[in-house]
């Protein structure tokens, strides 16, 4: 049996993202659909006034149900089924998504969902769904303890509009690169690896902090190693530091099983996470409220710490991982 290079698994290029978008399309369902219909409702059973009582009881046309589907399943994806698409989940996944949102925080995930289904189709949408149940999931820890020593979240973890656009924006700048073709199939291809590589960082970012707070022994500020107390801007510990790599490690797997990225790409994605982390760490210890970076907030910091994780993660890609495995 031939043996095939490491290299070449490592970086066997994946189809295009319009192409991998089938992926979890229900397109290759359409025969059972039809024949899940065809047997539900036999025309030859039916007659007009069968027809007409099931209108008047409400009941839905499945024709329609599965026009609908097809709609939001379109691959490439349209702003049409995007939009689609998010309604439906959004009105589905509502409870869930009070628990870590608040009103206008849901108004701008909505967005990003409908951006981020068209950039990338459902495999991404999938990704930051995944994203949004760990980090929601993580910030609820211990909420007691926090609230009491006074590093809790707000609204008891609810994210706001502003939580949630500082978490996103460097993905929803890939996204719309990737929708309107800029830089051609190669630079496409980068995008989707910057999307991901900005969500690993949040998560990561997000994972540590609460893991700290919640469960750090000891906290360290990153530029003197000095021990201060847990919520201090720039502190970091043992076991929230090691909670965030595995979060990383998660997310960046679950994006290459979904066909977002390859295993190269996914340990770029790692990397490129921690070393994001320490600089947003960093600048939270030197800059973060002192006088004259009063408007570095929290939110503006994410928005520094994704952005370098987005962008460390297309350099390390183009100018280190193929000279190590050319």
């Amino acid at each position: 049996m031939q043996t095939l290079p490491l290299s070449t698994f490592l970086l066997t290029p994946l189809p295009p993202p319009s192409h991998r978008r089938n992926n979890l399309s229900v397109t290759n369902f359409k025969p059972l659909i039809s024949t899940f219909n065809s047997n539900l409702i036999k025309p030859s059973l039916m007659d007009s006034t069968t027809v007409q009582s099931s209108a008047s009881s409400g009941v839905p046309d499945l024709g329609l149900v599965q026009r609908a589907i097809e709609l939001a399943q379109l691959s490439p994806p349209t702003w049409q089924s995007a939009i689609l698409s998010n309604i439906f989940i959004f009105l589905i996944g509502s409870p869930l998504l009070v628990t870590g949102l608040s009103v206008s925080g849901i108004g701008a995930a909505f967005l990003l969902g409908t951006l981020t289904w068209r950039g990338f189709g459902p495999s991404g949408f999938l990704l930051v769904a995944v994203y949004f149940v760990i980090g929601t999931g993580v910030t609820k820890i211990k909420m007691a303890q926090k609230e009491a020593q006074g590093v809790a979240e707000k609204r008891k973890g609810r994210r706001g509009p502003g939580s949630v656009i500082g978490s996103s924006a460097a993905g929803c700048v890939c996204a719309l690169l990737s929708i309107y073709g800029f830089g051609g199939e190669t630079f496409s291809r980068l995008c989707e690896l910057g999307f991901v590589a900005s969500f690993c960082t949040k998560l990561s970012d997000t994972v540590s902090s609460e893991i700290g707070k919640a469960y750090g022994k000891t906290t360290y500020l990153v530029t003197t190693f000095k021990v201060v107390p847990r919520g201090t801007e720039g502190a970091v510990s043992v076991e929230g530091t090691v909670a965030g790599v595995v979060a990383s490690i998660l997310l960046a797997s679950v994006a290459c099983l979904l066909g977002e990225i390859n295993v190269a790409e996914a340990v770029i994605c790692v990397l490129a996470s921690q070393i994001a982390n320490v600089g947003e760490s960093v600048i939270g210890a030197v800059l973060q409220d002192k006088e004259g970076f009063k408007w570095l907030n929290n939110d503006a910091v994410n928005v520094i710490n994704i952005s370098l994780g987005c962008i460390l993660a297309i350099l390390i890609q183009q100018f280190v991982l193929h000279n190590l495995l050319a």
